[in-house]
């Protein structure tokens, strides 16, 4: 159309045979032009679309271990390489929860569960840096239990460990209903990186592909994250395992989200209530009367090689799991990470009561302002949970992804006080504590440094965060009352 229009505006302007051949030495002139911006689009199409193509296959590699340029300082990995095993363990003759019933109220089964183990394989070198490839997690099944995805990260296959004089601490993580192994996998690697063994349980009856009655996840979920720590201790006892001498089990940190925070509170000494045991949606037959406060079972649950608890978004509060009584039995050093406004374990009478509540240990309480339930726990939504999904009637990002927060941020946010925390308590190193030494609202904090970019007197500013980058974030702190 564009041609058309100039063809004919240039023989009105030239009648004559002479103005008519320069004329027409102007229409190819317009015509190469107009070629020319033709070609140039196509180049600066092609650019974006290669550049969305490298965006696009750079998503779909499902990366577990980003790091932003404004991170807060403990977020970046650690000096050790990182490797990783899937192991399978049986829990024998367990309570079978879902077939209880009038004629059969104490059923008995194997209960099976698999664990994602990361640990330190070598030290990071610049040698080792550039021989490091990419790591991948495949046939991860996403939300809608039915997509299996490739997830990558930093850890090695069955890499073989370091070998080490010193022993590594533990670090359980416990996912939530319904979740899998790989759902906090980001603060596996992570925290391996930095010399320590961490093991992820899936929960059998709590994942995306095998989902059952909630009774099992109440009941269960504390037995296991304490049944992990035995076998653990057992399998680094024995000859030839690659846990063999690797990791020191008497030095134990438990992370859980959801209804992994609510079995770690259990585990660390909150028993529930009667109220709860009761409830008709809940466990049947009186089957969570074990973790009752106060009760003999509950007392031999509570581990002390257990040091050290962060629970995010913990459940349970909100529904009268827990009272003032059974959290006064939490003895053991906790942290609490939650948004604002959890919609689910819910945050003023939810998180943030529990640690008000939790009154005989020093707690601490990361919230991220404005988030909500997944605040900092899971991994970035996989570029395949974007599309919605027809059983679920929904996308699974969702269940990864937060309205407000970028799920990379509050990775290295969580990154950053889970390796501060798990430092000061299982490693004891003293000088982490300034790490979490930090005035209430981030919002107050005063940035200064001097031309050394030194802190000056006046800074204030949380240690270890860019400036600007603690924006949205509030964090307090209770000893042991």
């Amino acid at each position: 159309m564009h041609i058309g229009i100039t063809w004919r505006a240039i023989i009105r302007k030239n009648h004559s045979k002479n103005k008519l051949k320069r004329a027409i030495c102007d229409i190819w002139y317009e015509i190469d032009v107009i070629n020319r911006s033709y070609e140039r689009t196509n180049k600066n199409q092609g650019e974006c679309m290669s550049q969305f193509s490298q965006l696009n296959n750079s998503l779909s590699l499902n990366p577990i271990d980003q790091v932003r340029p404004d991170a807060p300082q403990l977020a970046k990995f650690g000096q050790y390489c990182i490797g990783v095993q899937t192991i399978e363990l049986v829990n024998k003759d367990q309570l079978d929860v879902l077939s209880i019933n009038d004629a059969n109220p104490s059923p008995r089964y194997d209960r099976p569960l698999t664990l994602e183990v990361w640990y330190p394989s070598k030290t990071l070198d610049a040698s080792t840096s550039k021989q490091q490839s990419r790591g991948e997690y495949k046939g991860v099944f996403l939300r809608d239990g039915e997509t299996q995805v490739t997830l990558t990260g930093r850890a090695q296959r069955n890499a073989p460990p370091i070998k080490t004089d010193s022993a590594f601490p533990l670090i359980i993580i416990s996912h939530g209903y319904p979740g899998n192994r790989f759902l906090m996998s980001h603060l596996g690697e992570n925290l391996a990186s930095k010399g320590y063994v961490a093991v992820s349980i899936e929960h059998t009856e709590s994942t995306y592909q095998n989902k059952a009655a909630f009774g099992s996840t109440l009941v269960n979920r504390p037995l296991d994250q304490m049944f992990v720590l035995n076998e653990i201790t057992r399998l680094s006892k024995l000859p030839q395992h690659f846990l063999e001498g690797l990791v020191d089990t008497d030095n134990t940190g438990l992370i859980g989200y959801s209804m992994g925070g609510y079995g770690a509170l259990i585990s660390a000494g909150a028993g529930v209530t009667q109220k709860s045991i009761e409830y008709d949606w809940g466990a049947p037959n009186e089957s969570l009367k074990m973790h009752k406060a106060g009760s003999e079972a509950h007392a031999d649950l509570i581990d002390s090689r257990l040091k050290a608890v962060i629970a995010f978004a913990p459940w349970g509060r909100n529904h009268d799991f827990w009272d003032a009584k059974g959290l006064a039995g939490i003895k053991v050093p906790i942290m609490y990470i939650a948004g604002s406004d959890d919609d689910v374990s819910g945050y003023e009478t939810g998180v943030k009561a529990l640690f008000e509540e939790s009154v005989n240990t020093d707690r601490y309480l990361l919230t991220y302002q404005y988030a909500n339930h997944n605040a900092g726990a899971a991994i970035p939504a996989p570029y395949e949970s974007w599309k919605k999904s027809e059983s679920l009637g929904y996308a699974p990002f969702e269940h990864y992804a937060d309205p407000v927060w970028d799920s990379v941020r509050m990775n290295n946010i969580a990154q950053h006080f889970c390796s501060a925390f798990m430092d000061l308590k299982l490693k004891n190193k003293q000088q982490q504590a300034s790490y979490l030494t930090l005035v209430s609202d981030s919002g107050e904090g005063v940035f200064s440094v001097d031309d050394n970019n030194q802190p000056t007197q006046a800074h204030t500013y949380w240690k270890g965060f860019p400036q600007g980058s603690a924006k949205g974030l509030s964090f307090a702190f209770k000893p042991k009352e």
